[in-house]
């Protein structure tokens, strides 16, 4: 699908430049920008969605972890006594 861009004369220099510098296209340069933009995106809403619905879930339930617990536990983490995740409770 061909899609065209409008975009400013600076932006445009700025693009040539670094396509030089990574002995790339500039279309290659704007096609590695868009698809890292949106992957970025794409990641930060589902967290955004997954918070939304743990929020929920905790209202629904009271179920949750400390502070506490979860930094005892993520200190584990690499170590030769990192063990599963505790146990959610109200």
């Amino acid at each position: 699908m061909a899609t065209s861009l409008k975009i400013d004369d600076a932006l445009k220099s700025r693009v040539q430049h670094l396509a030089g510098l990574r002995r790339r296209s500039a279309h290659w340069i704007m096609l590695e920008a868009i698809e890292q933009y949106v992957t970025r995106e794409e990641q930060r809403e589902a967290f955004a969605q997954e918070a939304q619905a743990s929020w929920e879930e905790y209202q629904a339930t009271g179920r949750h972890l400390t502070v506490e617990e979860t930094r005892a536990w993520l200190g584990t983490w690499g170590t030769d006594k990192e063990g599963p995740a505790p146990e959610c409770h109200k």
